[in-house]
Protein backbone atom coordinates (compact mmCIF):
# COMPACT_ATOMS: atom_id res chain seq x y z
CA UNK A 1 0.00 0.00 0.00
CA UNK A 2 1.08 3.56 -1.00
CA UNK A 3 0.87 5.66 2.00
CA UNK A 4 -0.47 9.25 1.18
CA UNK A 5 1.99 12.07 2.33
CA UNK A 6 1.11 15.20 4.57
CA UNK A 7 1.24 18.15 1.56
CA UNK A 8 1.10 21.41 1.96
CA UNK A 9 -1.65 22.60 -0.09
CA UNK A 10 -1.11 25.32 -2.55
CA UNK A 11 -4.85 25.58 -4.13
CA UNK A 12 -8.01 24.64 -3.78
CA UNK A 13 -7.20 21.88 -6.10
CA UNK A 14 -4.99 20.90 -3.59
CA UNK A 15 -7.69 20.38 -1.26
CA UNK A 16 -10.27 18.99 -3.21
CA UNK A 17 -8.06 16.26 -4.76
CA UNK A 18 -7.24 14.95 -1.15
CA UNK A 19 -10.99 15.59 -0.56
CA UNK A 20 -12.00 13.66 -3.63
CA UNK A 21 -9.54 10.80 -2.56
CA UNK A 22 -10.76 10.39 0.95
CA UNK A 23 -14.48 9.81 -0.92
CA UNK A 24 -13.70 7.47 -3.31
CA UNK A 25 -11.18 5.20 -1.12
CA UNK A 26 -14.27 4.95 1.18
CA UNK A 27 -15.59 1.17 1.57
CA UNK A 28 -12.52 0.73 -1.87
CA UNK A 29 -9.14 -0.78 -1.55
CA UNK A 30 -6.52 2.36 -1.72
CA UNK A 31 -4.60 0.06 -4.07
CA UNK A 32 -7.60 0.07 -6.51
CA UNK A 33 -7.79 3.70 -6.05
CA UNK A 34 -4.49 4.83 -6.46
CA UNK A 35 -3.98 2.77 -9.07
CA UNK A 36 -6.64 4.49 -11.13
CA UNK A 37 -6.25 8.16 -9.71
CA UNK A 38 -4.14 9.71 -12.87
CA UNK A 39 -7.59 9.20 -15.10
CA UNK A 40 -9.12 10.84 -11.64
CA UNK A 41 -6.91 13.85 -12.25
CA UNK A 42 -7.68 13.95 -15.77
CA UNK A 43 -11.73 13.28 -15.44
CA UNK A 44 -11.86 15.79 -12.82
CA UNK A 45 -10.00 18.41 -14.61
CA UNK A 46 -6.86 17.94 -12.42
CA UNK A 47 -9.33 18.84 -9.70
CA UNK A 48 -9.52 23.05 -10.46
CA UNK A 49 -12.55 23.61 -8.54
CA UNK A 50 -14.13 25.98 -10.54
CA UNK A 51 -14.77 23.74 -13.21
CA UNK A 52 -15.57 20.94 -11.54
CA UNK A 53 -17.91 23.43 -9.60
CA UNK A 54 -19.76 24.14 -12.81
CA UNK A 55 -19.89 20.30 -14.04
CA UNK A 56 -23.37 19.17 -14.72
CA UNK A 57 -25.88 16.77 -14.55
CA UNK A 58 -24.85 15.34 -18.03
CA UNK A 59 -21.30 15.50 -16.86
CA UNK A 60 -21.63 13.11 -13.95
CA UNK A 61 -23.77 10.64 -15.94
CA UNK A 62 -20.55 11.04 -18.31
CA UNK A 63 -18.06 10.05 -15.46
CA UNK A 64 -20.54 7.35 -14.29
CA UNK A 65 -19.99 6.05 -17.18
CA UNK A 66 -16.34 6.17 -17.53
CA UNK A 67 -14.07 3.02 -17.06
CA UNK A 68 -11.14 4.57 -16.05
CA UNK A 69 -12.24 5.47 -12.83
CA UNK A 70 -14.80 4.40 -10.22
CA UNK A 71 -17.99 4.88 -11.33
CA UNK A 72 -20.35 5.83 -8.57
CA UNK A 73 -22.35 8.51 -9.48
CA UNK A 74 -23.06 9.45 -5.38
CA UNK A 75 -19.33 9.80 -5.31
CA UNK A 76 -18.52 11.84 -8.55
CA UNK A 77 -22.05 14.05 -7.47
CA UNK A 78 -20.09 14.55 -4.12
CA UNK A 79 -16.62 15.95 -5.91
CA UNK A 80 -19.15 18.44 -7.81
CA UNK A 81 -20.95 19.45 -4.47
CA UNK A 82 -17.72 19.40 -2.90
CA UNK A 83 -16.09 21.60 -5.13
CA UNK A 84 -19.19 24.28 -4.71
CA UNK A 85 -18.93 24.01 -1.20
CA UNK A 86 -14.91 24.72 -1.07
CA UNK A 87 -15.90 27.67 -3.36
CA UNK A 88 -17.86 29.03 -1.73
CA UNK A 89 -16.02 28.56 1.78
CA UNK A 90 -13.36 30.32 0.02
CA UNK A 91 -15.17 33.56 -0.58
CA UNK A 92 -16.70 33.48 2.83
CA UNK A 93 -13.99 33.01 4.83
CA UNK A 94 -11.47 34.93 2.01
CA UNK A 95 -9.03 31.97 1.71
CA UNK A 96 -10.22 27.93 2.93
CA UNK A 97 -7.55 27.70 4.92
CA UNK A 98 -9.22 30.71 6.92
CA UNK A 99 -12.22 28.50 7.11
CA UNK A 100 -9.95 25.85 8.87
CA UNK A 101 -8.16 27.69 10.83
CA UNK A 102 -11.69 29.42 11.88
CA UNK A 103 -12.11 26.43 14.79
CA UNK A 104 -8.67 27.84 16.38
CA UNK A 105 -6.97 24.19 16.59
CA UNK A 106 -10.68 22.74 18.14
CA UNK A 107 -10.27 19.29 16.21
CA UNK A 108 -13.95 17.95 16.95
CA UNK A 109 -15.90 21.07 15.89
CA UNK A 110 -13.99 21.31 12.46
CA UNK A 111 -14.69 17.55 12.48
CA UNK A 112 -17.84 18.09 13.17
CA UNK A 113 -18.27 20.83 10.94
CA UNK A 114 -16.64 18.88 7.82
CA UNK A 115 -19.08 16.27 8.05
CA UNK A 116 -22.43 18.92 7.93
CA UNK A 117 -20.40 20.85 4.68
CA UNK A 118 -19.33 18.19 3.03
CA UNK A 119 -21.07 15.04 1.03
CA UNK A 120 -19.21 11.69 1.87
CA UNK A 121 -17.13 12.94 4.63
CA UNK A 122 -17.26 10.68 7.73
CA UNK A 123 -15.24 10.59 10.65
CA UNK A 124 -12.41 8.40 8.94
CA UNK A 125 -12.38 10.84 6.01
CA UNK A 126 -12.10 14.07 8.17
CA UNK A 127 -9.20 12.69 9.70
CA UNK A 128 -7.47 11.36 6.84
CA UNK A 129 -8.57 14.69 5.19
CA UNK A 130 -7.02 16.53 7.35
CA UNK A 131 -4.00 14.89 8.51
CA UNK A 132 -3.01 14.90 4.67
CA UNK A 133 -3.63 18.64 4.76
CA UNK A 134 -1.04 19.36 7.88
CA UNK A 135 -4.08 20.68 9.77
CA UNK A 136 -3.56 19.36 13.54
CA UNK A 137 -5.37 15.91 14.21
CA UNK A 138 -5.19 14.13 17.73
CA UNK A 139 -3.18 11.32 18.58
CA UNK A 140 -4.08 8.73 16.29
CA UNK A 141 -4.18 6.08 19.15
CA UNK A 142 -6.21 8.14 20.93
CA UNK A 143 -8.48 9.60 18.28
CA UNK A 144 -8.99 6.14 16.99
CA UNK A 145 -10.39 4.70 20.55
CA UNK A 146 -13.51 7.01 19.96
CA UNK A 147 -14.74 5.58 16.91
CA UNK A 148 -16.07 2.04 16.01
CA UNK A 149 -14.60 -0.56 14.01
CA UNK A 150 -10.77 -1.68 13.77
CA UNK A 151 -8.75 1.20 11.32
CA UNK A 152 -5.46 -0.69 9.74
CA UNK A 153 -5.42 0.94 7.37
CA UNK A 154 -5.49 4.08 8.81
CA UNK A 155 -3.50 3.61 11.55
CA UNK A 156 -0.29 2.32 8.85
CA UNK A 157 -1.07 5.27 6.98
CA UNK A 158 -0.11 7.80 10.63
CA UNK A 159 2.81 5.90 11.88
CA UNK A 160 4.87 5.90 8.44
CA UNK A 161 3.86 9.45 7.94
CA UNK A 162 5.38 9.97 11.59
CA UNK A 163 8.73 8.66 10.65
CA UNK A 164 9.22 10.83 7.80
Amino acid sequence: MTIPEVIKPESLADYLEVMSKAVFQAGIRWATIEAKWPAFRKAFRDFDVARVAKFTKSDIERLSEDESILRSPGKISATVDNARTLLALDREFNGFANYLHSFEGDYDQLSKNLKKRFKYMGELNAYYFLFRIGEPVPPFEEWVETIPGDHPRMKEMVELARKR
